[in-house]
């Protein structure tokens, strides 16, 4: 028996061939699952900026960003979305609002939809949509500047149920449009509509059937985020007035917390950061400044954890989280801009850089992608001890604050004239 086990195994051509070919499936199969991998909401799978499982290069083939296509678009803040190989993307031409499906690896049109807008902005800003869509079972939602709530047939772009929330609800303008980009627990869409009578509304996905409104709060900038504490599936907004815990099948605020700048011309725009489930994350410019809380859902309030107004002041960027700590961006125009990283459980700044323009970060892995406002894209080692750019280039020519979208190896970002896409060294 000892002789037996000890007696090596011999492979025959047949027996490597199978092997080598299960190498290669298994490897065409692992990078199909890269290449194809979905960003299907605003901040990505799990709305927190980050994509898990995918190795993004530091470094550029041939030292420069390649973009693999582009094509026209008009104004708008709103990022594109990904699923099943397509990209989708919400724009405004003209008095219209239009909604296009492309093949993600060409650019190919693949459907397009449009409606009226009427949207002005009050202060001369880009006067396109700022909500980013959201995919969910075989239906993209879109929210306009305007108001109009839209579910569409993803394969063809038919309506299938639409709501004019400004006039239905009331939902109010705010300083810069309707901005909240829309999200699906279990069988309710909840949209932060704002407003009197109508600061956070439920709808059901399948029909539009309205389900439930709470609160009087403005909606603000930052759109929500979903948890699970004790079992107990919640959503999480940081609306203009300050931060609301919901349970979304009651449709009933649990917590509800003033947090908002004493100045009038301020925003909250910036999503709530979950940690460890329990404890989240706000921050604000303005004079709000930056605090973390504890979720106490039993006794329905919340605890400070820690609040400055000097650590990691968000403008409109949404930081993202890696080992134990917040990197994002710290900031305003007025006062200058700097990417930073702080320590979530005491707020102790570990590392900032030199001024440089605002941007959104997203997090892939340890690869730490960042696009500036002034279209140049930089990826840099996500590290907890310092801050060294490894690679950078230009690839849009116009101002953005649209969040861009990463799906698997596909890198997608846009500005008021160009969607352009970027293939990672696989």
């Amino acid at each position: 028996m000892k002789e037996a086990l000890m007696t090596p195994v011999k492979f025959g051509i047949q027996d490597r061939m199978n092997y080598l070919c299960y190498i290669i499936i298994t490897f065409l199969i692992y990078y199909s699952q890269l290449a194809q991998a979905d960003w299907p909401q605003f901040l990505g799978p799990e709305r927190n900026g980050s994509q898990k499982d995918v190795v993004v290069p530091l470094t550029f083939k041939g030292g420069e960003p390649s973009i693999s296509w582009k094509r026209d678009v008009g104004f708008g803040f709103s990022g594109p979305v990904v699923s099943g190989g397509k990209v989708f993307i919400f724009h405004r031409k003209a008095n219209k609002c239009l909604i296009e499906s492309l093949n993600l690896d060409s650019g190919k049109l693949l459907w397009s939809f449009d409606y009226d807008t009427d949207y002005v902005d009050d202060f001369g800003f880009d006067k396109g949509p700022r909500a980013v869509p959201l995919i969910h079972n075989n239906k993209i939602y879109t929210y306009g500047a305007e108001g109009m709530l839209h579910a569409l047939d993803i394969e063809k772009g038919k309506v299938i149920w639409k709501k004019n929330l400004r006039d239905e609800y009331g939902a109010a303008k705010g300083f810069f449009g309707r901005a909240c980009s829309p999200i699906i627990i279990d069988d309710t869409l909840i949209i932060q509509a704002g407003g009197k009578d109508c600061g956070i509304l439920g709808f059901n996905p399948q029909n539009g059937d309205h389900q439930w409104t709470l609160s009087d709060h403005e909606a603000g900038y930052a759109s929500p985020v979903a948890t699970i504490i004790n079992n107990k599936k919640l959503v999480l907004c940081f609306t203009r007035e300050g931060f609301l815990c919901i349970d979304p099948k009651k449709g009933e605020v649990i917590i509800e917390k003033e947090n908002r700048a004493k100045m009038n011309a301020s925003v909250n725009a910036t999503s709530p950061v979950i940690i460890e489930n329990n404890k989240v994350f706000l921050s604000a410019c303005y004079g709000v400044g930056a605090s973390l809380w504890l979720i106490d859902v039993v006794n329905k309030k919340i605890k400070e954890q820690w609040k400055t107004n000097d650590k990691l002041d968000c403008h409109y960027a949404t930081p993202v989280l890696f080992e134990g700590h917040l990197i994002g961006y710290h900031g305003r125009q007025e006062t200058g801009t700097q990417l930073r990283c702080i320590n979530v459980e005491t707020g102790r700044i570990k590392w900032q850089s030199a001024q440089m323009p605002a941007g959104t970060v997203i997090l892939s892995g340890k690869t730490l992608i960042i696009l500036s406002e002034r279209g140049e894209l930089i990826l840099a080692s996500a590290n907890t001890e310092e801050f060294k750019i490894s690679a950078r280039g230009q690839i849009l020519g116009a101002e953005t604050r649209a969040m861009p979208a990463l799906s698997g190896v596909y890198f997608l970002a846009r500005d008021k004239r160009k969607l352009v896409s970027i293939k990672f060294n696989p």
